[in-house]
């Protein structure tokens, strides 16, 4: 990522010049990229091909879109931290359901190697708004909620958040392309969550805002509701008042909705 590329990036996420790759520096960007840049899926609804580097800068960056975990965790942010002198490490990590951690390779996330070591996730729908700090095994309050972090078998590391787990994390280091196979199920099987579920979504000061087809949920404050857009008009307006996003066609509408996909902090 050259320079034009990374001041164009922070003006995306209205960040000043990040001068010094400092831990408040961090901390600052993960906020604002979660509050600027949606967590969304359309792509997969459009039939467009998730394309990686370059191609994911144009994306977030050029066009005012957002990406899955894939897009922003393991491509932009991750170079955009790179550029701006962080150590930083791709970590595979398995989303915990109900019936335990899920795919393997299923989430991407980030580790920072900073004053002390972050875990950093700027493409996930539950997660906290700050970086973790991944040496800790105490509670970390967290506008989105208390998360810890705990050991779990053969190294890796439970997220729990409120006490319910979130994702269960590898601490060995990945390269990008070691998620690609998973990448590619996601956008072809049948049962893949992001092909049966549609969502965007934005963190906001006081919680978070979710569109899914024409179902729009605001959560506020703890407090879930939803609202029901009557047109392609309203869906429309939606896109470009909560998200900034001015889109030439809709995406289909999902056949499953976001129920179970995304759980709004």
């Amino acid at each position: 990522m050259d320079t034009p590329d990374v001041e164009a990036y922070l003006n995306r996420v209205g960040m000043p010049a990040a001068s010094t790759p400092d831990d408040p520096t961090l901390i600052e960007l993960h906020e604002r990229h979660l509050m600027t840049v949606p967590f969304e899926n359309l792509d997969f609804h459009y039939g467009t091909s998730i394309a990686l580097g370059q191609a994911a800068l144009e994306k977030v960056v050029l066009r005012w879109r957002g990406g899955t975990c894939r897009e922003l965790n393991g491509s932009t942010f991750a170079d955009l931290l790179r550029a701006l002198g962080y150590p930083v490490t791709l970590l595979a990590s398995r989303v915990h359901g109900d019936g335990g951690p899920g795919t393997a390779l299923g989430h991407t996330v980030i580790r920072v190697d900073g004053e002390v070591p972050w875990l950093v996730d700027v493409g996930f729908g539950r997660g906290s708004r700050y970086p973790l700090r991944m040496d800790l095994r105490t509670e970390q309050k967290d506008p989105h909620g208390t998360f810890i972090l705990v050991e779990a078998p053969h190294g890796d590391l439970d997220l729990l958040c409120d006490g319910k787990p979130v994702y269960r994390i590898e601490t060995r280091p990945r390269e990008l392309e070691d998620f690609l196979p998973v990448l590619w199920w996601y956008q072809n099987s049948p049962d893949s969550p992001f092909v049966r579920h549609q969502f965007c979504s934005l963190v906001t000061d006081s919680g978070r805002v979710t569109l899914s087809g024409d179902v729009l949920i605001r959560t506020e404050n703890g407090h879930r509701n939803k609202y029901w857009l009557k047109d392609e008009d309203e869906v429309r307006d939606a896109y470009r008042d909560y998200f900034n996003m001015t889109l030439d066609r809709l995406p289909p509408h999902p056949e499953a909705g976001v129920e179970g996909m995304l759980s709004a902090p």
